[in-house]
């Protein structure tokens, strides 16, 4: 990895079959940009356990790549459910 990020967005809320997906995203932009960074722009999305496992999913993605999923925007809520289930090392 070279250093350099990456940024994308995710909209609205998540839903199980979404999961899926949003890691084979950030896997492939992580693959085809070489970046050891990925910002994951949250915008509107719910603060619940589906939410929760795909941030946890897709860090795990970015980490076969030898890269991290960072937030940006994530609401307080969020960030507390996030902590509260444990998954503040795995997805901070």
């Amino acid at each position: 990895m070279d250093g350099t990020s990456i940024t994308f967005g995710i909209r609205g809320p998540i839903a199980p079959e979404d999961v899926p997906g949003l890691c084979r995203r950030v896997s492939s932009l992580l693959e085809r940009s070489g970046a050891a960074v990925a910002w994951c722009e949250l915008h509107d999305v719910s603060a619940d356990a589906t939410a929760v496992d795909a941030l946890a999913r897709m860090q795990l993605a970015a980490r076969r790549h030898g890269a991290q999923v960072r937030l940006r925007g994530a609401s307080a809520e969020l960030l507390s459910l996030i902590a509260f289930t444990g998954l503040a090392d795995v997805v901070f």
